[in-house]
């Protein structure tokens, strides 16, 4: 098993939901949990039904296994040995074509694919913006007293280098190059949800099942519990202030459920919190909701939509997700809510 698993009988889900039924019994005869913070800089969180502990173990390494891969591949800040990742290509960004992987080509079609659909709201060629806020925001989280918004010159300037033309794919050749010389990749709006995707495929592709994912707050179940009950998870409340941990309990089976919000990466300046969701028409964290919730079959495109949809009005977030088909729950900075139709009948409680 991988040195950085700890297999444990119930589930307790850290990220932004949680698991709320316990273990069970059906046709297999016991659920094992794994929980790991060695991909995406974030917890993650493994259940799986099987018929032994040395079965699970093997599932679980394959899990870990896939999802280191990609957290490497799709790294903006470090390099790894033998493995030409997103930051290799913004290292070269104007100076040439790097080569890298299918599974990084992949990636960033996904993302042109969500652009597109979006209509902007998701643009992983917003490096250059990013960078400058996750900058103040370290420099803020390290020293409160000193925490300061970034230049809105220095915001706009960066925004200048953000046009995903630029972003140059020759799959024959399997490169990608940056035409733009002070442009950078940032692929945090896709790739957590994208990765979690691969490996629902992965493990679906070897007919296992009976497993609940949670990448840093990306849930994906596949298929139910071996008992034929759903897989059902608190769905936590944005007001950390108030004595009720959850908004609502979500039943889940064969779907993802992804879910951003402005209490989950942020620091404080002349005491407003500022997140990391950044608005690309503003350029400053979006303030019409504390939470986003997006259901729908593929993970990868809930994290898209979560994040684009974070940034739309409601009636332009309505119709995206009508467009998709994805169901959501917002709630607005007051703690009111609105859904749409079909989100409901995930609702237990």
């Amino acid at each position: 098993m991988g040195k950085n698993i700890k297999a444990i009988l119930c589930l307790t889900v850290t990220a932004c939901l949680m698991l709320v039924s316990g273990c069970g019994r059906g046709r297999q005869n016991r659920s094992y949990t794994a929980e790991f913070y060695s991909v995406f800089d974030t917890m993650s969180t493994i259940t799986v039904y099987t018929d032994s502990e040395e079965e699970f173990q093997t599932i679980a390494d394959k899990i870990e296994n896939e999802l280191t891969k990609y957290h490497q591949l799709y790294d903006i800040y470090h390099t790894y040995d033998g493995i030409a990742n997103i930051k290799d290509i913004n290292d070269q960004a104007g100076i040439r074509p790097v080569e890298v992987s299918q599974d990084i080509i992949d990636l960033l079609k996904f993302g042109q694919e969500m652009y597109e659909k979006t209509d902007g709201m998701v643009n992983i060629a917003f490096g250059s913006v990013l960078k400058i806020w996750h900058d103040y925001r370290e420099a803020g989280q390290n020293n409160p007293e000193e925490a300061q918004l970034p230049p809105m010159d220095a915001l706009e300037e960066a925004y200048a280098h953000t046009d995903i033309d630029q972003m140059i794919i020759d799959e024959e050749a399997s490169t990608v190059y940056l035409a733009d010389a002070d442009m950078s990749l940032d692929v945090g709006a896709i790739a957590k949800g994208y990765a979690t995707e691969k490996v629902a495929d992965m493990l679906e592709g070897q007919g296992i099942s009976h497993v609940l994912l949670d990448i840093g707050g990306n849930i994906r179940a596949i298929g139910d519990k071996p008992d034929g009950t759903l897989w059902r998870l608190g769905l936590q409340n944005p007001d950390l202030d108030s004595d009720e941990n959850y908004v609502h309990i979500i039943e889940l089976e064969s779907t993802s459920l992804v879910t951003s919000g402005d209490y989950q990466r942020y620091y404080t300046v002349n005491g407003k919190r500022y997140h990391h969701i950044i608005d690309p028409q503003t350029l400053m964290p979006s303030d019409r909701f504390t939470d986003v919730s997006v259901i729908y079959e593929d993970s990868g495109i809930s994290d898209a939509m979560s994040t684009a949809l974070f940034n739309m009005d409601i009636e332009e977030g309505k119709a995206l997700a009508e467009s998709v088909g994805a169901e959501v729950l917002w709630i607005f900075q007051d703690g009111s809510e609105t859904m749409t139709d079909g989100f409901a009948d995930y609702i237990s409680e």
